[in-house]
């Protein structure tokens, strides 16, 4: 028996996560799972928890009020120290770029626990830039054993920075599998704020805001060109999900208050928030995991930074990276609404990020790596379009 470990603490760890832990479950007979979660994000974590029916085995609960980057790393290091030394686990699972990512890699290491890195090898090159995700990943891979890549251009990352080929799985995104079983097509909104948008005749903006260095000026800035969007594009409604950090709420609520047809809710779970999406002509967004998530929907995405560790829905053409200059994001935002051929150059591009299966090919690599028997499983390959 492999006895694995899972940990996670945010919300958009626990969506890509859950597909594996699901996953490893259907294998008792070679597999022991266990479930272990800070909660450095709580309520947004445990809406995830109960739509995927997931009971963790160990609840940290470390979330408190204003709690800082020292906060979540000591609470987590020495919430994770009790509990790996209690289950003395034959691999720790992390994934992606949270400060949980980092403390649990680090809490495995301290032990001598291999640790398997899922979404590893993704890469802006600025440590600062996204802050403190992109120092996160770095610090995670330089301690993993196994890296489940996502794309072959994070696997490229890793070959550059010396990973060794034998220890690299291209798997695709996790996101993909938990979203093709998420979406459905009759889905009803609960949300109040919803009940008045016309999906039917109108096209809807999905908008989300929430980097630390968007903060301020950079957020008002965006709002102030879809404000004119608005105005110059009648059959445009917006919907924007207002991340709760007081410091957004106050940017959105000088700018966009009020608005005819820009509809302010409060942040949605994940279903449906997913399904929203689905019904969405185009997404803007700050977000790393949605750049992944829309494509696979069909819907173009305009990412407002300047950088982005996900390149490949770049080079796609299904995501266009266009910061947060105000002239920018309107003529951008603009030029989709009003040109039919660049939007469906957008959205009719492959999505390069996965096929739904990559919770198999990493549950399989963790069979192959610690049994030595199967098949090693076929890198996740990026369909050709026809």
């Amino acid at each position: 028996m492999i006895k694995v470990i899972t940990v996670f603490g945010t919300r958009p760890e626990a969506i890509k996560m859950a597909p594996v832990v699901l996953e490893l479950k259907k294998h008792r007979d070679q597999i022991q799972t266990i479930v272990a979660v800070t909660a450095q994000h709580r309520q947004m974590l445990d809406q995830v928890l109960e739509l995927f029916h997931i009971l963790p085995d160990y609840d940290l609960d470390i979330m408190s009020q204003g709690q800082t980057l020292y906060d979540i790393t000591t609470k987590a290091l020495m919430g994770l120290k009790d509990v790996f030394e209690k289950e003395k686990p034959d691999l720790v699972l992390v994934h992606g770029d949270t400060t949980t990512t980092f403390a649990g890699a680090l809490a495995a290491y301290y032990q001598q626990i291999p640790v398997g890195h899922v979404e590893a090898g993704l890469r802006t090159g600025n440590i600062y830039s996204p802050f403190p995700e992109e120092m996160n990943r770095k610090l995670t891979c330089a301690i993993a054993s196994i890296h489940f890549a996502p794309t072959a251009t994070a696997k490229a990352n890793l070959l550059r920075e010396n990973q060794h080929p034998s220890n690299i799985y291209v798997t695709g995104n996790t996101v993909i599998d938990a979203l093709m079983s998420t979406v459905d097509g009759d889905y009803n909104f609960a949300d109040e704020g919803l009940q008045n948008v016309d999906f039917k005749n109108h096209r809807i903006i999905l908008l989300t805001t929430h980097r630390r260095e968007n903060i301020g000026e950079p957020m008002r800035h965006i709002y102030k060109a879809l404000r004119r969007i608005i105005e110059e594009v009648p059959d445009t409604e917006i919907i924007f999900p207002v991340h709760r950090n007081p410091l957004v709420r106050k940017v959105v609520e000088e700018e966009l208050a009020g608005v005819d047809r820009i509809h302010l809710i409060d942040p949605m779970e994940y279903e449906p928030f997913a399904n929203l999406m689905s019904l969405s002509s185009l997404v803007l967004t700050d977000s790393g995991g949605i750049q992944e998530e829309a494509p696979s929907l069909g819907k173009p995405v305009l990412v407002l930074r300047n950088t982005t560790e996900r390149p490949e829905a770049v080079e796609a053409g299904t995501v266009r990276l266009i910061g947060t200059d105000k002239n920018v994001v309107y003529k951008e935002t603009k030029h989709l609404l009003t040109d039919p051929a660049a939007y469906a150059a957008m959205s009719n591009a492959v999505n390069p990020y996965g096929d739904g299966q990559a919770s198999q090919r990493i549950v399989q690599a963790i069979i192959h790596a610690f049994t030595h028997t199967g098949e090693r499983p076929d890198e996740f390959t990026v369909p050709v379009r026809e």
